[in-house]
């Protein structure tokens, strides 16, 4: 079973530094813009060492950068090894405020088949390689994995009566953070996590990369050592703790002419589709269908009886059947309906195309028979913050 250990944790001294300011979203759900206005308000925002993008050695830059902040003070040391407890509270849609609670700890790295750790989707060379050139020149988790537990009682084990450690509004999501260093409390939760599979919600490309750099650690200094393991922040399966929702797709570089419409005929039937107020991921679950997002209109595609035969029940896997068919094409990924709608409209996608959220039934099933949905199939939300606690694997 996964082995999940408490660490020294690498934090900012909030005491002179706003979290709001200095952390930030993923990186790869940041424009260059956003990083931009990040760094405006904080220069010592985390995507100046976890999204690098400037000079000759932005990887080289990146690791210079973190050694300078944590030599002068901006980043301290934890003085004993903790579990860190996140909680993120925000609104849905319909107002009503949600919550995510886990666990921020180092869980030893296994390869599929090998343990206890179970993917679900596939992923893309460019990230890993990316991943993976910041964690050689970093020596540094600098944001977790995200796993999914079924430890029963996982979340009660993570309630506490205490401040916190810090506690910040963010994209209009509160983000609570508290450490725990009591001997009984960590046990407990070693022991809960350690007694179940652990399912990778998201970070695919961060936990492979980490298992390529523990191999190279391996190879190199003879045992991986802090490398053998990977920051993780785990959050107990069930429905009240998640809210899963869909990627969309863009597609361009089309040649022109091709008609859509026809292309799709095959694997979808097809009716005119029209927005509204009412939201529009929740229509389309209601009505079974995914929406074709185009610039003279949009339609809802139902699956064909061989095109559900022919693929897994996913929306992502049913329409990767579908862009098969397509002449070559560049496909990209984004959340949020209005993105996708811009997108289209403005001309910066020929295509856009509307998914609804895979389940957490749908998860478990395709992670514990061993198979992977296709890659950006699921978007967890809220997503924690970047920079709430690093890990040194030096």
């Amino acid at each position: 079973m996964p082995r999940f250990e408490p660490f020294i944790g690498i934090r900012y001294d909030t005491s002179t530094l706003d979290p709001a300011l200095v952390t930030s979203p993923p990186y790869d759900v940041i424009s260059p813009t956003d990083r931009d206005a990040l760094i405006a308000r904080a220069p010592a925002n985390v995507v100046r060492i976890d999204l690098p993008v400037e000079g000759d050695d932005p990887y080289g830059d990146a690791a210079a950068q973190f050694a300078q902040w944590r030599a002068s003070g901006v980043l301290v040391d934890d003085s004993q090894p903790s579990f860190t407890v996140y909680r993120m509270d925000s609104p849905d849609e319909n107002g009503v405020v949600r919550h995510t609670t886990g666990v921020i700890g180092a869980m030893e790295l296994t390869r599929p088949g090998e343990g206890d750790i179970l993917p679900h989707e596939f992923t893309t060379p460019k990230a890993k390689s990316d991943r993976l050139d910041l964690l050689r020149s970093t020596r540094s988790n600098l944001s977790a994995v995200w796993g999914l537990s079924p430890a029963i009682g996982l979340t009660a084990l993570l309630d506490s009566d205490e401040e916190p450690l810090c506690r910040f509004e963010a994209d209009g999501v509160t983000h609570s953070v508290w450490r725990i260093t009591d001997s009984g409390r960590i046990e407990a939760i070693r022991s809960a996590i350690g007694s179940a599979p652990i399912v990778i919600a998201d970070g695919h490309h961060r936990y492979e990369t980490s298992l390529a750099y523990r191999d190279e650690r391996r190879a190199s200094d003879g045992d991986g050592g802090a490398a053998d393991a990977v920051m993780t922040f785990v959050v107990e399966l069930v429905e009240d703790e998640l809210d899963v929702g869909p990627i969309h797709r863009l597609i361009t570089g089309l040649p022109e002419g091709v008609d859509i419409r026809q292309a799709f005929e095959p694997f979808f039937e097809i009716e005119p589709f029209s927005f509204s107020d009412a939201p529009t991921v929740p229509r389309l679950q209601q009505l079974g269908g995914l929406v074709l997002v185009l610039p003279d209109g949009s339609w809802l595609l139902r699956p064909r009886a061989e095109t559900i035969a022919a693929t897994r029940d996913l929306d992502s896997s049913r329409l990767d059947l579908a862009l098969a068919a397509l002449p070559e094409h560049s496909l990209t990924y984004q959340h949020g309906v209005d993105h996708i709608r811009t997108a289209v409209d403005t001309g910066a996608a020929q295509v856009g195309v509307l998914l609804r959220p895979v389940t957490i039934d749908q998860i478990i099933a395709i992670a514990e028979g061993g198979e992977k949905m296709p890659p950006k199939s699921t978007f967890f939300a809220p997503k924690p913050r970047t920079g709430v606690v690093f890990r040194s694997i030096d």
